[in-house]
Order: C-alpha cells, then structure tokens, then sequence
C-alpha cells in the first residue's frame, strides 16, 4: 500500500503533469505565434518553481494560468485536471458546474476534518470514493 499524498503535493504532481502535457501539444504552436507559446510555457514553469517553494503567491499565478489556458486554448482546456481548477479557485471556479463545486466543498471538509484530528487525508482516494 502506498502512502498518500499530502494536499499540496498531489496537486503539484498534477501541475507538473498538465505542464508536461502543455509543451508536447502541437496544438499550442498553430493557434499562436510561437513566441507567445514560448513566454507562456516560462509563466508556467515559473508557476512549478513556485508551487514547488510554496510561495503564496502561487495560487494567484495559478488562477491566471489555468484560465488563460481556457481562453488561449480552448482546444486542450479540456485536459486541465478539475482538481487543479478547485486547488487555485478563484476565477478557475467560473468553469466549474454547481454540482461539482459542491462535490469539492465537501472533499475540502472531509479533510478539513481529518487534520484536525491529526489524520493522515488522501485526496485522491476520497474523490474517488465520493465519485463511486
């Protein structure tokens, strides 16, 4: 059995993933000239780098980067992970339904409620129980 991973770095491996996803898209290149897609993929790793440090400021970089993803690239938004849209929040959570919205409210509470209880929380499988 695997140990879960915390909150923060669950998230970060979904970031490192989409950023992953991001550079090998051929897509990118033919809607925008290259030099924008060039200092947008920087913005985005700028934004690992922070995650990485845990810079507060992340978050908001975060909300600006997933949605200019949606609107620069409507094409692939559909490959940004929901989890990610929840984590930076914001104005990412103009793109989410009520339902769903809901649906992380109470994940955020069920781990919310672990901690405090000293409990070790894993994200994934509690979505994935509440999905079920």
């Amino acid at each position: 059995m695997s140990t879960p991973l915390s909150y923060h770095t669950y998230h970060l491996a979904l970031l490192h993933s989409l950023y992953d996803t991001l550079r090998a898209q051929a897509v990118l290149m033919e809607q925008v000239p290259e030099e924008s897609n060039l200092l947008f993929l920087e913005r985005f790793a700028e934004l690992v780098d922070a995650m990485e440090r845990q810079e507060h400021d992340s978050q908001y970089l975060g909300q600006e980067l997933l949605c200019q993803i949606i609107s620069r690239y409507p094409q692939i938004a559909h490959l940004i992970p929901r989890d990610l849209l929840w984590y930076f929040g914001g104005d990412c959570l103009h793109f989410m339904p009520d339902e769903e919205i809901a649906q992380y409210q109470l994940l955020d509470e069920h781990r919310a409620e672990a901690e405090a209880r000293g409990e070790t929380f894993d994200w994934a499988q509690a979505k994935q129980l509440l999905q079920s």
